[in-house]
């Protein structure tokens, strides 16, 4: 069984992981040369965006700032952003710097430029944007972690007395209101630190009335004033159930908990990446119960080991405890694998990604930290069942207390790669394409994007595929190439050939060699000989009977 499950949380493990926003289309496209000035600049995005004061900054050719209106959402569209341009342009190359949050909370950013009329001659570099605040940047995160944790240690202190029943319940009260504690004093921290880290200022600006004021706006600012909200209701109505010494109902005390639970834990999927993209409900529900088996597997195994430092002598504990834990610790584990296959089937990134990227072998080493995990609790197991068999106490706590003791210490290296896994991009949005690449002599990019719609005529044959010319002009150039499906997702297709011919000189088809490099096609070397009107074309196969060949004049410089 174990196999099983060690594979189940390997998929689990990339789930709750950051998968931060992509630009997947831009109008004006990066690069282009346009006869009129546009009335609007568009982005769309892999997901939902939110937008942080100052989002948008545009350039002219004299890298004096263009006064916009302020950038919002297109009608019905939170995944496409847009900002209006005035009325008159002036000819030249125009900057564009954006800078976004993703549907997980975590802030994007970048830049592309386009020009009206011709391309400036030697434009100025822009502006850099905002740089990420180190102290604000590290705050936020220790912010979020600590939540995260003590989220875990209190549901799964909450679920370990309510179901294990150790007799030595009295003694989990203090881990559990420290717990609590930390959650409260992190939550908010995290909302007092949204804005600086949204916009990339020091932590000096976070008690500004405009940053708390714009926090509040936001999806994740509204979900942790929620989260804030029900641990001081909970609070609340503990103390005064106490104050009036009123005791309730098991039944009644247990379903308040498990609303409680599951409301808590739902504020963080609400705020991340199962609240976009496809099956949202679904999502939700998945990331909910992903957390929740995750609280109460090593949240419980947090209190058996308290429980087990404090076990009273010479009793000892009932290994009807232990045995009750197992128990808990199985299910959690089976909805973990459940739940973290399904999050993998609708994000995870490619399995060429896994050594690919930096995620990937972060996402190894977890793999092999969850791989000792359920060999500990495998001795563990074994020592209950053993125990269970044996009596109806604990005659040797030393021998179990080492043993969980050791898994407590597998999970805390499990929990610290999956909060690093939080800060790393995910392996799907590491194998994009790379954006253009910054032109040596004007300091910003000038490259050639190109997109053909191809339709072959067999079911789900057609899409589109976007080729980049870099830097687009006469001599040394880098071609990439992205192939998107009949959804608009990215397609893996089994060849693709890309060739220029100058039909006005009678030169080519001249070919690219462009091969796979996991989720896009490329190559680093290719020469353009001369300038003029080229032609692009691309034979796309999508199977072995089908495929097709588009083509579109591209402009190549000197």
């Amino acid at each position: 069984m174990y196999p099983v499950l060690l594979l189940g949380l390997l998929l689990a493990a990339a789930a709750p992981a950051s998968a931060h926003a992509v630009l997947r289309a831009a109008d004006p496209a990066d690069g282009t040369v346009l006869r009129t000035a546009p009335r609007y600049v568009t982005l769309r995005f892999s997901e939902s965006v939110g937008l942080p004061a100052g989002s948008f900054r545009v350039y002219d050719p004299g890298n004096h700032r263009v006064r916009t209106t302020p950038a919002d959402h297109a009608p019905g569209h939170s995944d496409t952003v847009r900002v209006a341009l005035p009325a008159r342009l002036a000819p030249g190359t125009y900057t564009v710097a954006w800078r976004v949050v993703s549907a997980d909370s975590h802030p994007v950013s970048g830049a592309l430029t386009f020009s009206v009329g011709e391309r400036t001659a030697a434009p100025h570099a822009p502006p850099p944007a905002p740089a990420e605040d180190p102290a604000t940047t590290a705050l936020h995160t220790l912010a979020r972690h600590l939540a995260y944790l003590s989220l875990a240690l209190l549901l799964g202190t909450a679920a370990f007395v309510a179901y294990c029943r150790p007799p030595t319940a009295a003694r989990l009260r203090a881990p559990a209101l420290a717990a609590a504690g930390t959650l409260l004093a992190a939550t908010a921290a995290d909302y007092l630190l949204r804005a600086p880290y949204e916009q990339g200022t020091s932590p000096a600006s976070a008690l500004t009335a405009s940053a708390l004021a714009h926090t509040a706006t936001t999806r994740p600012g509204l979900l942790l004033l929620a989260r804030t909200g029900l641990l001081l209701l909970v609070a609340a109505g503990t103390a005064l159930l106490r104050r009036r010494r009123v005791r309730l109902p098991r039944r009644t005390t247990l379903a308040a908990g498990a609303v409680l639970a599951v409301a808590l834990s739902l504020t963080w999927p609400a705020s991340g990446h199962a609240a976009a993209g496809i099956q949202v409900p679904v999502a939700l529900v998945s990331a909910t119960l992903h957390l929740l088996a995750m609280a109460a597997w090593l949240g419980g195994l947090a209190a058996l080991l308290w429980t087990l430092r404090h076990v009273p002598a010479p009793d000892g504990l009932p290994a009807s405890v232990p045995a009750r834990f197992s128990r808990l610790a199985t299910a959690s584990v089976t909805v973990l694998v459940l739940t973290g296959t399904y999050q993998s089937w609708r994000g995870l990134g490619s399995w060429q990604a896994l050594t690919g990227t930096t995620y990937g072998r972060t996402l190894l080493a977890k793999l092999a930290a969850v791989a000792a995990l359920l060999l500990a609790a495998a001795c563990s197991r074994s020592w209950t069942t053993r125990l269970t068999k044996e009596s109806t106490a604990t005659p040797h706590p030393r021998a179990l207390r080492r043993s969980v003791l050791a898994e407590a210490a597998v999970a805390t290296v499990v929990l610290a790669l999956t909060t690093l896994l939080t800060g790393t991009v995910p392996g799907r949005a590491a194998t994009e394409p790379p954006q253009a690449a910054a032109s040596p002599a004007t300091g910003i990019p000038t490259a050639s994007v190109t997109t053909l719609p191809f339709d072959t005529g067999a079911p789900g044959g057609h899409g589109r595929v976007q080729i980049t010319l870099d830097p687009g002009r006469v001599g040394a150039n880098s071609v990439q190439a992205v192939v998107y499906g009949p959804d608009g997702g990215l397609s893996a297709v089994p060849e693709l050939r890309v060739t220029l011919t100058l039909p006005a000189r009678r030169v080519g088809p001249l070919d690219t060699r462009v091969t796979d490099r996991g989720g896009y096609w490329a190559t680093d070397a290719f020469t353009l000989p001369l300038p003029g009107t080229w032609t692009l074309k691309a034979t796309v196969r999508v199977s072995e009977l089908d495929q097709v060949t588009v083509s579109a004049p591209v402009r190549v410089g000197r």
